[in-house]
């Protein structure tokens, strides 16, 4: 086998907003395989300051990677590097399927079928947002996710509530993503006050680690909570028992990239299920390699609600491909070809 890699650098089209800065660019590393004249393509994608992968090391680590494979070495312990974990099992899918970008044969892929998704509205001036929202509803999106937190949290609710004022509970879903901006002292009050205007679910309500605290919010919380980031990095299997029991949330928020690939996300489901939790799948960022991945892998679970796969028209710089959003759907258009500069990529 041969292994290589080539670091690629997305640029935003407009700066992203969170609670933990602005996002301009983000890097992944493209992982190619080939074996007896068959090419597999994965990638290694992080969001710096979120990802539990380290930064300054992980190319260093996909090096050590491509030369385990190609010399057929033992392959380095990947626990810390979850985004590594999930180039890699993405390429060997890709590399072992009958076509190399089809690596969870489905409806989906094959162009018969979508996977419903939710919009979603970055941080950013009231303005901003608005007209982000505006945009959603006009392409005919009827879930939209908003990223608050950034902003004083009355000019962020009165927007919502101005939102609502316009669509019903029945024609709009509306989520929120806090990004553990929330003090846990003041968060239920302000659970409470988003309960009033009907919203589905909120993630990461406060920052990680507070699992006593995050506990008493799921319990009391008018509105149901999702987990995300208090994800990350919990590889162990008896841990993320242990928190799940402890917290109960209502919802997990899968991310592969972030969480080790699906052999990680699947486990997290068997256990959100035993638990009775439900659950979604987000993509964290990716370019389309990965993004064509993750969706093909969300669409073989055969969940009904929204998924959060919108982000792969975020860039300038992004591959081409038959990803396609039509109205609030994520469709493959086969008519579509994989850019050809792939072949330029390692």
């Amino acid at each position: 086998m041969k292994a290589s890699f080539k670091k690629h650098r997305l640029n935003f089209k407009r700066p992203g907003g969170t609670s933990r800065g602005i996002l301009k660019t983000k890097d992944s590393w493209i992982l190619c395989l080939e074996e007896n004249s068959h090419r597999g393509y994965g990638e290694c994608s992080i969001i710096e300051g979120l990802s539990w992968d380290d930064p300054n090391r992980i190319e260093s680590v996909v090096l050590e990677v491509c030369e385990a494979l190609s010399l057929a070495k033992p392959l380095p312990d990947l626990t810390d590097f979850p985004a590594v974990q999930m180039g890699l099992e993405t390429a060997l899918l890709s590399l072992n399927s009958p076509t190399v970008w089809n690596l969870f044969p489905s409806a989906f892929s094959w162009g018969e079928a979508s996977i419903p998704i939710n919009g979603l509205v970055w941080m950013g001036t009231i303005d901003f947002m608005q007209e982000q929202i505006d945009d959603l509803l006009n392409r005919g999106f009827d879930c939209i996710k908003l990223k608050i937190g950034a902003l004083h949290f009355e000019e962020e609710f009165q927007l919502l509530k101005s939102l609502r004022k316009r669509y019903s509970l029945s024609s709009l879903i509306l989520r929120v993503d806090a990004n553990g901006a929330f003090h846990s002292k003041e968060a239920l009050g302000k659970l409470e006050q988003l309960a009033t205007l009907g919203i589905h679910s909120i993630e990461q309500p406060i920052a990680t680690g507070q699992w006593e605290e995050m506990a008493k919010l799921c319990n009391k919380s008018p509105i149901p909570i999702a987990l995300d980031e208090e994800l990350i990095g919990c590889q162990q299997a008896a841990k993320r028992k242990q928190m799940l029991e402890a917290i109960h949330p209502h919802y997990l928020i899968l991310k592969p990239s972030l969480l080790g690939g699906f052999s990680h996300a699947d486990a997290w489901i068997d256990l959100a299920e035993e638990l009775q939790i439900g659950w979604w799948a987000t993509s964290a960022l990716e370019s389309n390699i990965g993004l064509n991945a993750i969706a093909q892998w969300a669409y073989t679970k055969k969940l009904s609600i929204p998924q959060g796969l919108g982000t792969g028209s975020l860039f300038t710089n992004n591959f081409e491909s038959p990803l396609v959003i039509k109205k609030d759907c994520l469709w493959t258009d086969n008519s579509i070809s994989w850019t050809q500069n792939l072949t330029d990529v390692c």
